[in-house]
């Protein structure tokens, strides 16, 4: 059901072969690794429920049948979760056009190896008040995490997207967390291709804005993140884990 008012719906990218985190990877999809004990999703789907988000379209590929077995149609996780499955590489751009019948108007976009504990209401909110037609979360990094491939303008527009040949003077990274709308996914005509692509047409049209976050951001997809992760999550209140 289309949600007029609000961000209700998810996209989460996780059909890759997370060759970085092998070789637990090996026999495992990326959203299944345990942290703590439990799958990783799990804790995914608490940061949607959190925030108001209880539609979760899953993008995914390598070794797939292990989420849909663990996790089914989410309805015991309090969510809904729908599977848009890639039977070859599409690359990040190519998941989201292939999940096309199932996207809302608009919708937020995130990594499958990504926890980003904020308050995505509060992103929501100030995306419709900007009257942009996406937004990218962004981290001002200064080249401390990873390189920085990020540039703003001086409205706190997107100016440039460069993960190729970033440059010094790209203080900010993408953070993980995006809002993009329906009605470009299809405007790409390639099968596979990066999620830069529909970053690049909203940055043409002045309609990509960010919202800066003041939390470092934290992801599994690599064995050092993995292990940062599970460090910050076992500094959280604990909660019950829920049984499939």
């Amino acid at each position: 059901m289309k949600k007029k008012d609000g961000l209700k719906q998810i996209v989460i990218l996780a059909g890759g072969l997370a060759t970085r985190l092998h070789p637990i990877t090996i026999t495992i999809p990326k959203s299944m690794v345990e942290v703590n004990g439990r799958p990783f999703f799990e804790y995914q789907i608490e940061l949607c429920k959190k925030n108001g988000v209880k539609e979760i379209v899953m993008c995914v590929g390598h070794l797939w049948e292990q989420i849909r077995d663990y996790f089914g149609d989410g309805k015991k996780f309090g969510v809904k979760i729908t599977y848009s499955v890639e039977n070859e590489k599409l690359d990040t751009g190519g998941a989201i056009k292939l999940a096309l019948p199932h996207l809302d108007e608009k919708f937020f976009v995130m990594y499958g190896d990504s926890f980003l504990d904020i308050n995505w209401k509060k992103i929501a909110e100030f995306h419709a008040k900007s009257k942009a037609d996406g937004l990218m979360t962004v981290y001002k990094n200064n080249w401390k995490l990873e390189p920085s491939r990020v540039l703003l303008d001086e409205k706190g527009y997107i100016k440039e997207y460069n993960k190729e040949n970033p440059r010094r003077e790209m203080k900010y990274m993408e953070y993980g967390l995006n809002i993009l709308p329906k009605k470009i996914i299809g405007q790409v005509r390639e099968k596979s291709f990066p999620i830069s692509r529909y970053f690049d047409i909203l940055m043409k049209k002045g309609h990509l804005v960010s919202f800066e976050s003041k939390k470092r951001f934290y992801e599994i997809g690599c064995h050092d993140g993995l292990g940062t992760c599970e460090a910050h999550i076992s500094q959280k209140p604990k909660k019950k884990k829920e049984k499939p």
